[in-house]
C-alpha cells in the first residue's frame, strides 16, 4: 500500500507564490503586447469632438514617451555627454519599452540597477533611474495585475538592499528607502485602481447576465399567457370537432360500419387531443391562476376596450378599412391584445396624449396600427413589467406576421402589426352565399 503524504498549507501557500511569481514575471516575460489605446467612452472624453476624441485615445502612450524625454534630459543633465548612455538613454529606453513589452521593460530596469550601482559607486539608482524605474514600476502594474505590482515592488526592494550592501556597504540606503515608500505608494493608487475597475467590470457582466435571464423570463411569462388564453380557443374546436363527429352517423340513413368507425376514431382522437391539451395547461398553469369566466374577447369587443380608456382618461380614434369579416378566433384574440396593450403603453408612457387606431381588412390578413402623439403630462415611473412589446411579439410571431414599434417624429409612439389570416369557414360560408 502506498502511503498519500499530505501537504502542509505553508507548503502549498509558497508553491502557489511561486507559481504565481511564474506565470506574472517570467513567463513570455517579453513578449510583444502593445498597449492599447484608451477608451473614450467616459464622462470627459465622450463630450469631445470627433478629431479630439480620438486624439485622446493615445494619450497614455503621450505621457509614456513623455517621461521617458524626461528620464533623458535629467540624464543628461545629470552627467553630460560622458554618461548619457547609462544615466538618460537607457532608462529611457526602458520606460519607453513599456508600451510594448512591459514585462521586459521591468526586467530590463532591474538589470541596469546593478550596472549602474558599479559604474557609479554611489548606489543603485540616480536621479534618472530613481525616476525611470518608479514609472516602469507604475506603467506594468497598471498594465498586469496586482499581484504583479506586489511582486515587482518585492523584488525591487530585496535587489536594492543587495546592491546597496554589496557596492555602497550600506551608506546609500537612504534611496533604497525613498523607493520602497515611493513605488509602495504609486503601486497602491495603482492597485485600487485596477480592482475598483475589475468590480465594476463584474457588476457590468452580472447587470448583462440578469438582463438576459430577464429577458428570457419574461419571454416565458409571455408564451405561457399566451398558451392560457388560446386554450379556450382551441378546447373550443377541439370539442366542436368530437360532438361533430358523434352525431355524423345519425344524419345519414343506414351508414357503412367503415364510416360509423372513421366518426368513432375522429371523436376517440378530439377527446384525447382536448384532455392533453388540459394536462398541458394545467403544467404551465401557475399557482395563482384563474381560468377566465367570460369567453376570451374579439375585435366585436374593441368599442368596449376604447369605452374603457375613454374613462381612464384616454382620447382615442378608430378607423376601420376594407370588408369586415369573420377572422379565425386565435387571431381575433392576438388583435384585441396587441390593442389592448398598446393603449395600456399610451396610458402608462404618454399621460395626456391621444392615440388613434387603425384596423385594415385585407386579402391576405389583417392589418394594424395603434399610434398615439407626446405627452402633454409629466411622465410619472411606470407600475408596468415591461413586458407589453415583448408579449406583443410574440403574439404576431406566432401567427407568422410581422410587427414594427418604434418612436414617431413628433415624439408619439407606433405599433404596426400584419397578421396573415383566412376568413372562419363561417364566414367564407357566408360571403358565398351572399355573391349567390
Amino acid at each position: 500500500m502506498t502511503e498519500t503524504k499530505t501537504r502542509s498549507p505553508e507548503l502549498r501557500l509558497a508553491e502557489g507564490a511561486i507559481a504565481d511569481l511564474r506565470q506574472d514575471l517570467f513567463q513570455d516575460a517579453f513578449a510583444y503586447r502593445p498597449m492599447a489605446p484608451m477608451r473614450t467612452d467616459g464622462r470627459l472624453t465622450r463630450r469631445l469632438p470627433g478629431r479630439l476624441k480620438a486624439g485622446a485615445a493615445w494619450i497614455p502612450h503621450a505621457l509614456v514617451l513623455g517621461a521617458a524625454l524626461i528620464t533623458f534630459m535629467a540624464g543628461f543633465t545629470e552627467t553630460g555627454n560622458a554618461g548619457v548612455l547609462l544615466s538618460g538613454l537607457l532608462p529611457a529606453v526602458c520606460v519607453a519599452m513599456t508600451l510594448i513589452r512591459p514585462v521586459g521593460a521591468f526586467w530590463t530596469a532591474m538589470a541596469l540597477m546593478p550596472v549602474n550601482a558599479v559604474l557609479s559607486g554611489e548606489g543603485p539608482w540616480g536621479p534618472s533611474t530613481f525616476f525611470s524605474h518608479l514609472v516602469v514600476l507604475f506603467v506594468v502594474a497598471a498594465r498586469t495585475r496586482p499581484r504583479a505590482a506586489a511582486w515587482m515592488w518585492a523584488l525591487t526592494l530585496v535587489l536594492g538592499l543587495v546592491v546597496e550592501g554589496v557596492v555602497t556597504g550600506g551608506d546609500g540606503g537612504s534611496s533604497t528607502a525613498a523607493m520602497a515608500v515611493a513605488s509602495a505608494f504609486a503601486l497602491l493608487v495603482v492597485s485600487l485602481v485596477q480592482v475598483r475597475r475589475e468590480a465594476q467590470h463584474e457588476v457590468t457582466v452580472q447587470r448583462t447576465v440578469t438582463a438576459v435571464e430577464r429577458d428570457r423570463r419574461t419571454l416565458l411569462e409571455e408564451r405561457t399567457t399566451i398558451a392560457r388564453e388560446l386554450h379556450d380557443v382551441v378546447a373550443h374546436h377541439m370539442s366542436v370537432v368530437a360532438i361533430q363527429a358523434e352525431a355524423a352517423p345519425y344524419r345519414v340513413e343506414n351508414p357503412p360500419p367503415e364510416l360509423e368507425q372513421v366518426f368513432v376514431t375522429i371523436r376517440e382522437n378530439a377527446v384525447a387531443a382536448l384532455t392533453e391539451l388540459r394536462r398541458v395547461l394545467g403544467v404551465v398553469r401557475a399557482d395563482d391562476y384563474e381560468a377566465p369566466d367570460a369567453p376570451q374577447p374579439t375585435l366585436a369587443d374593441l368599442d368596449r376596450l376604447l369605452a374603457n380608456v375613454a374613462d381612464a382618461g384616454l382620447v382615442t380614434e378608430k378607423a376601420v378599412t376594407g370588408a369586415v369579416r369573420e377572422l379565425p378566433q386565435g387571431v381575433e384574440l392576438s388583435a384585441y391584445r396587441i390593442i389592448q396593450e398598446a393603449l395600456s403603453n399610451t396610458l402608462r408612457h404618454a399621460p395626456g396624449a391621444t392615440a388613434r387606431v387603425e384596423i385594415g381588412y385585407v386579402l391576405g390578413g389583417l392589418g394594424l396600427r395603434v399610434v398615439n402623439g407626446p405627452p402633454t403630462a409629466p411622465v410619472k415611473p411606470s407600475p408596468g413589467a415591461g413586458h407589453g412589446i415583448t408579449g406583443m411579439r410574440e403574439r404576431v410571431a406566432m401567427l407568422n406576421g410581422e410587427m414594427t414599434a418604434e418612436a414617431t417624429a413628433e415624439g408619439g409612439y407606433e405599433v404596426t402589426a400584419f397578421i396573415p389570416a383566412q376568413p372562419t369557414g363561417s364566414g367564407a360560408s357566408g360571403a358565398a352565399v351572399e355573391q349567390a
